[in-house]
Order: structure tokens, then C-alpha cells, then sequence
């Protein structure tokens, strides 16, 4: 079939299923996107106000459902702006296909429009090779169907992962007689298996346990292995402890779960799991925000504990921390067959033998939620972080999917709404930019159209992506924008304040003239842009304006006033953030804690 080689990539993303392709045109890929008019290549196109919103949304639609969508962008700045987004995917392990144009090949190196050319000929690709699993540059047409099946396989196997092809402008409009390649023919079959022998050894050492904890990590949402973990947890009777996103790998009123573990986490998360003699990692890359930037006996204790680390990625294990046991499968396989290696006589025995552990993980967790309830319950106003979170609980259905800003959003949501199921609670946990949510949150909602979504965001975070209230209007696209406003980036004031006791460009003040808060009427603005809005600033009206909004067929808004004083997470564990030498007492109290840490 003679194809262009827009035509090839429009074509290969339909046949290999994709359903929406996200981006911005410009002069570099208009060519490309007409393809997606013809026949046989026809996929709905979404145009978002900014090409970093179009990854997101990628990303976010690949965390709901477990499927790639595509995005796609011009060149220069256009393509460009996709990096946050790319390396948001990349640390998250999250696929994402991504389609770019370039400068014609014969016009490489001549200084065109909007090309990178000083270092290399055509450099964009040498950017996104550090953010992506791999990048290719199709140079004819009859190279692309090649690289479209090759990029899918990338991004889809092992460890997932964005991908990055470009396309010359030249190379989109030629045609070349060529063949889509049948992806199911091209995939690996199967997943990767653990060795017996691990297996084998990390029952073992589970059967001596007396502490047993299970770690979930994002790997553990990603393989579908909810059920076994759940089940492993049940069989032994082990605590489960949660990464941000392995946030819903088990249902968090399953009496065993015990929060998350790390900075944020809550005090039994990071109790129980520092106390443990033997844990078992599934999917969990150790960050320093999720293991207390590795001081020994706040978050983890490596040794005494021992540690079964289950990862895809043979380079997770044993980077961090000394492994017991190191069993490179996938999750979902791994933790079935430890459940068929550990016989249930076994199991009972074990379980009657800790019930002295058992009985302090409940009294552990009641201590907890001692700590939080003020918070979660609390009836002042401006409200704090976590009244709204409990507001929204009440009437979001146990399948709502909630996608999850950057701050303390972030950190309140981990500790403060809980959540029932795998792939319902979406965040980016690793390199945590703001702007994420409110696109990601467009894409699950396109991912699950029969789903309640719900993206929850600050009033700073919100404001990088504002223009996408427009997306979600022209497109239809039924998400609830919650916004905490505390009018300003309250996590880092609270964090310079911790460290350097003052604090500076974190707050929005008129700066200019009498220093009062600063904020812009956002819910008008929602308004302005054509969604329905709530602005809440009584109690009384919290609750109904969540509920009218969930209700209302549309995009709607929800703006409620947070207090700046009590703005956050309870701050749990320990990081590591030096202070400037001039500060001598933060120096004293940073240099005890900096003497824990392990990863040396």
C-alpha cells in the first residue's frame, strides 16, 4: 500500500489501538496531522492549550486504563515544552507515545526554523533520549513502519516507558510502498517469570518472619497484582505499607493496610515498617521522599530487617539497600507463586504466632488516626488540607478516580482520603512537577468515561495549567477541578520555614503595596472559560458543592479557601534538605539525622 509517512504513523497508531491522539499543530507537523483526517487513519484529536499538557494527559490516560494514547507536537519550543512532561512519564514508569516533527533532512545543520543545530545537526532528539526509554529519527518513509512497531514494543514491555519517534517534514508527506506491521505479531509473549529458587528462599525467610510488612510500590499497580498482594497480606498476616503510587494496590479498609511510608507518610506506616524483620518490596524503587531519605530506623531498617525485593528492572535491586532476596519478575506472577509456595498451615501457624504484632499494628493505627482526625474533622475556615478530602470522600463513589497534584496536596491526599481500588488514585510521585493534575486527570477521564474524576489540586499548581479549562469545555471532557486555595506554594514556605525558619517568593502577597494575601477569583475564571463553579468558603457549603459538581453533566469547578497555617501533611518521616552554614542549630539537628542514612 502506498502510504505517506504521515499516513504510516496515523495508521500504525489506529491499527495498534490508540483512541486519542493530544497535541498542538505548528508548521512542522501539520502535514503529519492531516493524516489523521484520511481514511482507515481517522483517531479522535484532542487540542490542548499547551504541548506539556498533551503529555500529561498521555500519561494520565495510561495510569487509568493500563493503555497508551499519543501525543504529538510541532518542532523548536513546541516540542520542547513536551520534556516536563516526558520525564514526568519516565520516573513514573508510565507509557507514553510521542510523535514530533523535525526539519526536512536535506535542511538539517542549515540553522531552519526553530532547530537546535550548534552542538549537532537536528539536536532536539539528543534532549529527549534522556527522558525517554528510547528515541528514533525516521529518515524515509520506508523505515517507519519499522520504528512504529519497535517503538510500541519498547514502550509496552518490561519496564514501561515513553518513547519519543520523530518525523522530518519531508518524510511525512512522501509516499513509499509499505506495510503496517500486525503488532501482535511483533510483541514478546508472556511476561518475565521469577526463578524458583528465589522463590523457594523468600518463602523461607517469610515463614521465620515475626514483623512482616509488604511494600507496595507503583510497580504493584502497574502489573495488576492488587489481588495477589492482597491476598499474600491476608495468608500471612502482614502489614501493608504504600508508596504515592502504590496508593491503591490495596483497598485501605482492609485492616492490615497501614498507610504510606516516607516523609509523608503516616506515623504507623513509617512505625511499623522501620520495626519489621522482614519486608517485601513489590515494585518499589526505594525514593528518598518514600524511605526518609534512607535514615535508618525512620522509614526502613536495613539490616536488622531483611528485605524481598520483587522488581521488572534488575537494576532496582540491591541499588539502595542489601536484599535478602532479589527476584526479578513480574509482580503479579511473583507474588502468586509465593502464595503457592507458602502452604496455609504454614501460614496459620505464622499468623497465630504474631498476634502480639498484630494487635500493635491496631494500636498503631488508631494513634494515628488520633493524630489526623482534628485536622480531617475540623469545622474552622479557611479550612485545613484535609476537610475538603473527607468532604469529597462522602460523595465520590469508591471507583472515583482522584488525580493528585504536586505540594501539599499531594502529601494530604496520601495521608487524609483513602481509597479502595488499584488505577483511582493517580499522582505523579517521582519527579512531581506542577500542571500535571488537571490534564492528567482529562486523560483518565478519557481512559474511563463511566467513572467519576476528580483532579485536586492547589491554587499554584492550578494556575500552570489553567488554560486547560478550555480544552476540557471544547471537548467536552466531564472532570471536577477541586482547587485548595491557600494562595501561594504553601509546601515550600513551610519547608523554607523548617530549614531556614523564614521564607521567601512562596507566598502570593501584593508585594507591591500592603503585603495582603493575593489571589485570583478562580472560580470567575472557570466561569469566564465556560465550566459551572463553586467558590466555598462556609463549612455548610462544602459538601453540597462537591456534590452538585459531580452531578452537573460538564466540567465543573470547585474552589474552596484553605488556610495557609494548617496547609498541609503531617511531615512524618525525616529528608534530607541541608540548611546554609550560617543557620549553626539547623546545622546540629541535620548532621544527627544524616549520620542514619543507609545509601552509602
Amino acid at each position: 500500500m502506498k502510504l505517506t509517512g504521515g499516513q504510516v504513523v496515523a495508521r500504525a497508531l489506529k491499527e495498534y489501538g490508540v483512541e486519542y491522539v493530544a497535541g498542538v499543530p505548528g508548521h512542522g507537523i501539520w502535514s503529519l496531522f492531516d493524516a489523521f483526517l484520511q481514511e482507515g487513519s481517522e483517531i479522535p484529536f484532542i487540542q490542548v492549550m499547551h504541548e506539556q499538557s498533551a503529555v500529561h494527559m498521555a500519561d494520565g490516560y495510561y495510569r487509568a486504563c493500563g493503555k497508551p494514547m499519543a501525543c504529538s507536537t510541532s518542532v523548536g519550543p513546541g516540542a520542547a515544552n513536551t520534556i516536563i512532561g516526558l520525564a514526568t512519564a519516565y520516573t513514573d514508569s508510565t507509557a507514553v507515545f510521542y510523535v514530533s516533527g523535525s526539519p526536512q533532512t536535506y535542511m538539517q545543520g542549515h540553522g531552519t526554523m526553530q532547530e537546535i543545530e550548534r552542538q549537532q545537526d537536528n539536536a532536539f532528539p539528543r534532549i529527549t533520549e534522556q527522558v525517554t526509554k528510547r528515541a528514533w529519527q525516521a529518515h524515509s518513509v520506508r523505515t517507519l513502519p519499522s520504528i512504529m512497531h519497535r517503538a510500541f514494543s519498547e514502550m509496552l514491555t518490561g519496564r514501561p516507558g515513553p518513547v519519543h519517534v520523530e518525523v522530518p517534514m519531508d518524510v511525512q508527506v512522501e509516499a513509499e510502498e509499505v506495510t503496517i506491521h500486525p503488532l501482535d505479531k511483533r510483541l514478546p509473549v508472556g511476561v518475565a517469570y521469577p526463578d524458583p529458587k528465589a522463590i523457594e528462599a523468600a518463602a523461607k525467610v517469610l515463614l521465620s518472619a515475626r514483623r512482616p510488612v509488604i511494600v507496595a510500590g507503583g510497580g504493584a499497580i502497574t502489573a495488576d497484582a492488587s489481588a495477589e498482594l492482597t491476598a499474600l497480606a491476608e495468608k500471612l498476616g502482614a502489614a501493608v505499607s504504600i508508596t504515592w503510587n502504590g496508593k491503591g494496590a490495596i483497598a485501605e479498609d482492609n485492616e492490615l493496610f497501614i498507610g504510606a511510608v516516607g516523609q509523608t507518610g503516616t506515623t504507623c506506616g513509617n512505625q511499623i515498617t522501620a520495626s519489621a524483620d522482614v519486608v517485601v518490596s513489590v515494585g518499589c524503587r526505594f525514593t528518598d521522599w518514600s524511605a526518609s531519605s534512607y535514615a535508618k530506623g525512620v522509614s526502613f531498617s536495613f539490616p536488622p530487617g531483611k528485605l524481598i525485593h520483587i522488581d521488572l528492572d534488575p537494576r532496582e535491586i540491591g541499588k539502595t539497600y542489601p536484599t535478602e532476596v532479589g527476584i526479578v519478575s513480574d509482580a503479579k506472577i511473583a507474588l502468586g507463586q509465593l502464595l503457592e509456595a507458602i502452604s496455609d498451615a504454614d501460614a496459620t501457624a505464622l499468623r497465630d504466632r504474631n498476634a502480639d504484632f498484630h494487635a500493635e499494628v491496631q494500636k498503631a493505627k488508631a494513634d494515628w488516626h488520633a493524630q489526623v482526625e482534628p485536622r480531617e474533622n475540623s469545622r474552622e475556615t479557611p479550612f485545613t488540607s484535609q476537610r475538603p478530602l473527607v468532604a469529597l470522600r462522602k460523595v465520590l463513589p469508591r471507583d472515583g478516580i482522584v488525580v493528585v497534584g504536586s505540594g501539599n496536596t499531594q502529601g494530604a491526599v496520601k495521608q487524609s482520603f483513602p481509597v479502595y481500588e488499584p488505577r483511582t488514585h493517580l499522582t505523579s510521585g517521582s519527579f512531581s512537577p506542577m500542571g500535571w493534575a488537571v490534564p492528567a486527570a482529562m486523560g483518565a477521564k478519557l481512559a474511563c468515561p463511566d467513572k467519576k474524576v476528580v483532579a485536586i489540586v492547589g491554587d499554584g499548581d492550578f494556575m500552570m495549567s489553567l488554560p486547560e479549562m478550555g480544552t476540557a469545555v471544547m471537548n467536552g471532557i466531564n472532570v471536577v477541578f477541586l482547587v485548595l486555595n491557600n494562595q501561594g506554594y504553601m509546601s515550600i514556605r513551610g519547608g523554607q520555614r523548617k530549614f531556614m525558619g523564614r521564607h521567601i517568593a512562596s507566598e502570593f502577597n501584593h508585594h507591591a503595596g500592603n503585603g495582603e494575601p493575593y489571589s485570583a477569583d478562580i472560580a470567575a475564571t472557570a466561569r469566564a472559560f465556560g465550566l459551572d463553579a463553586w467558590k466555598v468558603e462556609k463549612d455548610e457549603d462544602l459538601e453540597p458543592a462537591l456534590e452538585a459538581a459531580l452531578n452537573t453533566d460538564g466540567p465543573t469547578l470547585v474552589e474552596v479557601m484553605v488556610s495557609r497555617d494548617a496547609a498541609g501533611p503531617f511531615a512524618t518521616g525525616w529528608w534530607d534538605f541541608p540548611s546554609p552554614a550560617y543557620y549553626e542549630k539547623e546545622q546540629a539537628a541535620y548532621a544527627e539525622m544524616r549520620a542514619k542514612e543507609q545509601m552509602l
